[in-house]
């Protein structure tokens, strides 16, 4: 391909990206509410809207944290997953899947293994919270998905944790 054929393949592809303006309605997109059905471009809607997923995981928080090799909860974890039982029941049209992770010290299966303890840990406490069973599901990363890859106690604190994940759609 010539020098002149690859200036004008540029300047095509450009044009055509300048052609993309995703707020040519405004601020929020074409409803003026953050485009289509009222949610921001994100998908997680706006963190003051209490029946937001942006909401939930910024004011509820969604995740709680383990002490190394355990999955018990602390009376933090305790209190977070309580305030999120909480909205779930305020909030029944989402389903949810709880993620349980480890750090990267021990094996891939052990690892697995805890990261499924840590979940179930959890979903165990908002069923008991009256959360129904049929909207939760677990599934375990281990140490695969880890937050930050490091070799420090600070680090592996953020690794060892189970995430609550929303997704519209509450089973039946």
């Amino acid at each position: 391909m010539s020098y002149l054929s690859k200036a004008i393949l540029l300047i095509a592809v450009l044009g055509l990206a300048a052609c993309n303006n995703p707020d040519r309605f405004g601020a929020g997109g074409a409803d003026g509410f953050g485009g289509a059905g009222g949610i921001e471009s994100t998908g997680l809607g706006r963190a003051d809207d209490p029946r937001s997923v942006a909401y939930f995981q910024q004011t509820l928080g969604d995740r709680v944290f383990f002490a190394v090799d355990q999955h018990t909860l602390s009376d933090q974890a305790r209190q977070t997953l309580a305030g999120q039982a909480q909205w779930l029941q305020t909030n029944s049209s989402y389903a949810l899947i709880i993620e349980g992770h480890a750090d990267e010290q021990g094996t891939r299966q052990y690892n697995i293994s805890l990261g499924e303890r840590r979940a179930n840990a959890a979903q165990n406490f908002l069923i008991a919270q009256g959360v129904a069973a049929n909207r939760i599901r677990t599934v375990s990363y281990g140490k695969e998905r880890p937050v930050e890859v490091c070799s420090s106690e600070d680090c592996y604190s953020r690794n060892r944790r189970a995430v609550t994940v929303l997704s519209l759609g509450a089973g039946s």
